[in-house]
């Protein structure tokens, strides 16, 4: 992550990309709360661990290459990003999944293409993708919605075992619980929905744990919209994509494909649409661009999920928008000032004499 695009204008705006960072961890706490108090404290040790992790890694990096880590720490975007892919990862994660998962993001998708401001891909997002990829056991264990003290909830000594890997196979079954996406995503293609949801397939209060979380990642997009770190033509894209497919796959068949508010609210679609598809490094930059790349994230996701393998989807979604992301920023240029039309990527005419090159 880096410092977001934003207009210039009120006094409230950041300026730094240190102070950026910080009330972009400030909008994480709502859902990262709401994760916790449905899900437990495996939600906590995954987000420590994770940004622990992280700092370290970027640190030990900028050792490698010969530049003092401090000054660049200070900007906490390796914190972000531990935080942002230890709140996407089941609660509980042990402590080597998510080393792998930060090296990915931090050495590979952020330090190897020459650091902040110069990696194409999210780097949470990066090392999302390459443990569901490598390690889809232990990245379909997410824990049944017991709560943070309720009687079947987890302790903070058994969270710290599972942090540890010290929880065996059986242990981690008789605690998990699919998720309402993945739930609906095996089911049989015989049966109704209305069928199928009336045989309760999900854990005790996970539809309601699953929308309280999306509704807290919610307000916390709505803090970095006030403070103007994000714009809102990506969340707007992207999610507005989201609802008219899925509007329209549910009017033509609602037996096989979930309404609108079930995709928005089931999975981790308003997350990615605040916190990861609006990365300023990887994503488009004119106002244009970012409302065709949310469009783009919007469809892929509901492509994956209809007839793809993952249910959720945003994070490839995500990866290959940012792959698209030099072609949109190329046909998207805003009109320059002095100009009467931007430059959309047309070839820039020849000069009078067409065999002299323009200097």
């Amino acid at each position: 992550m880096s410092l977001m695009h934003a207009s210039a204008g009120p006094t409230r705006l950041p300026t730094s990309t240190g102070q950026v960072m910080g009330w972009l961890l400030l909008a994480t706490l709502p859902g990262i709360a709401m994760l916790t108090w449905h899900f437990g404290w495996g939600v906590l040790t995954n987000v420590m661990c994770a940004a622990a992790f992280g700092v370290m890694l970027e640190a030990l990096v900028l050792k490698l290459r010969g530049r003092a880590p401090a000054a660049t720490l200070r900007d906490n975007s390796a914190l972000v990003s531990g935080v942002l892919l230890g709140a996407s990862l089941p609660p509980g994660s042990s402590w080597w999944l998510i080393l792998v998962g930060m090296v990915a993001a931090i050495v590979v998708a952020k330090q190897l293409f020459g650091g902040l401001g110069h990696n194409p891909f999210n780097p949470a997002m990066v090392g999302y993708a390459l443990l569901l990829v490598s390690f889809p056991v232990p990245m379909t264990h997410w824990l049944a919605p017991s709560g943070l003290f309720g009687p079947e909830a987890l302790s903070l000594p058994q969270a710290l075992g599972h942090l540890a890997g010290l929880a065996n196979g059986e242990a981690l079954d008789a605690v998990s619980g699919a998720t309402p996406l993945d739930a609906f995503k095996h089911k049989p293609e015989t049966l109704m929905a209305s069928e199928f949801w009336a045989t309760n397939p999900l854990p005790e209060g996970a539809s309601g744990a699953w929308r309280s979380v999306a509704l807290a990642w919610l307000a916390g997009g709505v803090l970095l919209l006030y403070k103007r770190l994000i714009s809102w033509h990506i969340p707007v894209a992207m999610l507005g994509t989201m609802v008219v497919v899925a509007a329209l796959l549910y009017g033509v068949d609602p037996s096989h494909h979930g309404s609108p508010t079930f995709h928005l609210f089931g999975g981790a679609a308003i997350f990615g649409a605040f916190f990861i598809a609006t990365d300023p490094v990887s994503a488009a930059t004119s106002r244009r661009g970012k409302l065709v790349f949310g469009i783009g994230i919007g469809l892929l996701v509901m492509i994956i999920r209809t007839t793809g393998a993952y249910p959720d989807a945003v994070a490839f979604a995500v990866l290959l928008m940012n792959f698209a992301v030099p072609f949109i920023d190329y046909y998207t240029q805003p009109r320059t000032y002095g100009h009467n039309a931007p430059n959309r990527g047309i070839k820039p005419k020849p000069l009078d004499d067409e065999t002299e090159e323009p200097r």
